[in-house]
């Protein structure tokens, strides 16, 4: 058998070291927009949580001067004296081993009150120091497997201390520790294998997941391997709300999974990761509510309903089906319709006001576009993207009835998704631009927002001059890097603005595939080509600068990170590869 040869080297400034499955990371990054001095063992249980601080240490006692190297299967330490390097054995185990170099576990939190901070100790039963955390309600255990523990600082200690162990180097010039994220307890921890045979089972479980999601990539998509361990190092195993395996939007700050950004997510897994694929679509619905209505987002601890998101998900569950391997059985068919019939009536029920044939959002937030310009005159508004993604979903449901069997509701569904593509066009094109109207004033406006153009997802169903002068106004949007979502010459336009400016991977990805659709091949190209050279080039934030590419906010976003195998994929399939 011939050894996994090592994935891709990344910053930790820019990604988090972690596996598949695991509910905490390795990284400097541990709030928003915070980077720490040192590596920090980092929990999303109970929210982001840096609880440990990972110190390399001199023969003195000193912190050591080091460079961080890491790939999808190791992160080193490397100093003029030694080296110290960090494996993850399993989601819940991370192995350490050290030579010339010595290492501080410590805890992150100098203060310990009655409800918060880190508390420290000796224990007996498993011959470990055991670190709880309140910020987490989680426990991790430090085990030595070679060398001495220097002695231990602040155990028992209450109020503000020092707490933590040292890890130092015995004359054979090695030295090797486990830490454990648990519960309450568990048996002492016991050596499964060899440090270099967990780093070789590493290896290879990121390269199995990157030849599944991959397998098509080559010198022409050089991202690839990069941005298949974005989202396979931020996969967590179903703990507390996270009802299934879940890919969350990235270990670092934003560790939620929205009712949106799973969408793109599922896709790119589809062909080769298939049941993780139906897990990201479905996750979201397991908290739908008595009215049908999708949470905003579900992380660890906590689902929040304040705001929904945008019902894109009758368009990517038509493309999901496609894409998977083996086609839906009837029963998994039935289950999804079920699931979306209730989203759509939400909508169609609860958001459209007495007597009015389109929908609206109540924030921007909705939308997903939080503060895109299009609700700047007001915030309660019907939008021509709502309705364009809801007349997909009602298309989805036409074709989930027929397939099912069910005409009656079939017939519903056409006649529906008819009357509010009529609605689209007779009450908010005016010829050359799609307007959002006030629920309450009845104004309507136009803005220089790009989401006033995403209605082009109708791709094939709308008239060839609403697309065509739909696509002469995305054509402005485009800078050498992408899709500014706001007009760079706007004087609403800002660099770091969130919606309203900066390049983002999902407008990207719909944009392109409804131009695709109604046949505007050449506009579609140029904008995933522009797109996949800024992933290359500057990564898989949350969001670009649409004059600079340079990546802004959380810096290892999945919906980036999938939406550009899903550009890439289908740009090697058209290329021949």
């Amino acid at each position: 058998m011939t050894a996994a040869r090592p994935g891709p080297a990344f910053s930790v400034h820019d990604i988090p070291f972690s596996t598949y499955g695991s509910w905490f990371d390795i990284s400097p990054v541990i709030a928003e927009k915070t980077y720490a001095e040192d590596l920090h063992l980092v929990s999303h249980q109970n929210g982001m949580h840096g609880v440990l601080r990972l110190v390399p240490l001199n023969a003195t006692g000193d912190r050591a001067e080091t460079r961080v190297e890491a790939t999808p299967d190791l992160l080193s330490w490397i100093g003029d004296s030694g080296r110290i390097d960090l494996v993850y054995e399993s989601p819940d185990t991370v192995r350490l081993r050290g030579n010339g170099l010595g290492i501080g576990v410590f805890a992150a939190a100098h203060t310990l009150t009655p409800f918060s901070g880190t508390y420290f100790f000796h224990d007996p039963a498993a011959d470990a120091h055991v670190f709880t955390s309140y910020e987490t309600g989680r426990r991790y255990r430090v085990t030595v497997l070679n060398g001495t523990l220097a002695e231990a600082a602040g155990a028992q200690a209450l109020g503000s201390a020092d707490r933590g162990v040292a890890a130092r180097t015995e004359a054979d010039g090695t030295w090797e520790i486990a830490v454990e994220e648990l519960d309450t307890a568990r048996p002492p921890y016991a050596s499964s294998a060899a440090f270099d045979d967990i780093v070789e089972s590493a290896r290879g479980a990121f390269a199995d997941f990157v030849d599944a999601v991959a397998p098509w990539r080559s010198a022409a998509t050089p991202a690839a391997e990069l941005a298949a361990y974005v989202v396979w190092s931020a996969t967590v195993r179903p703990t507390g709300l996270v009802t299934r395996p879940g890919v969350l939007m990235s270990k670092h700050w934003m560790d939620k999974v929205w009712s949106w950004d799973h969408c793109f997510n599922a896709l790119a897994l589809a062909p080769g990761s298939p049941e993780l694929a139906l897990d990201q679509f479905h996750l979201p619905f397991d908290h739908q509510d008595a009215a049908g209505a999708l949470p905003d987002s579900v992380t660890h601890s906590e689902v929040l309903h304040n705001f929904v998101k945008p019902p894109i998900h009758g368009w990517a569950f038509g493309h999901l089906r496609r894409r998977l391997p083996t086609p839906p059985s009837q029963a998994e068919l039935a289950f999804t319709y079920d699931r979306l019939e209730r989203w759509t009536d939400f909508w169609l029920t609860a958001r459209r006001a007495p007597g009015a044939e389109l929908p609206y959002y109540q924030h921007g937030n909705d939308s997903g576009w939080d503060n895109a310009t299009t609700f700047d005159p007001e915030r309660v508004v019907v939008t021509a993207d709502l309705a364009a993604f809801l007349v997909l979903q009602l298309r989805e449901l036409v074709s989930l009835a027929t397939e099912l069997g069910r005409p009656d509701e079939a017939n519903r569904w056409t006649r529906t998704a008819e009357e509010m593509q009529t609605a689209l066009l007779d009450q908010l094109w005016t010829g050359d631009r799609f307007v959002a109207r006030g629920v309450g004033t009845g104004d309507t406006w136009s803005s220089t927002s790009l989401l006033d153009l995403m209605p082009v997802v109708l791709g094939e169903h709308l008239p060839d001059e609403v697309v065509s002068a739909l696509a002469d106004r995305i054509k402005a949007h485009l800078t050498s890097h992408g899709l500014a979502t706001e007009l760079t010459t706007s004087p609403h336009y800002l660099a770091d603005g969130y919606w309203r400016g900066p390049i983002w991977a999902p407008a990207t990805v719909l944009v392109e595939d409804g131009l695709r659709r109604a046949g505007h091949h050449r506009l579609a190209d140029d904008i995933s080509a522009r797109f996949r050279a800024l992933c290359e080039a500057h990564g898989f934030a949350e969001n670009f600068d649409a004059l600079t590419g340079t990546g802004l906010r959380d810096r290892a976003y999945t919906w980036t990170a999938s939406s550009y195998l899903l550009l890439a994929e289908a740009h090697a399939h058209r290329d021949g590869r």
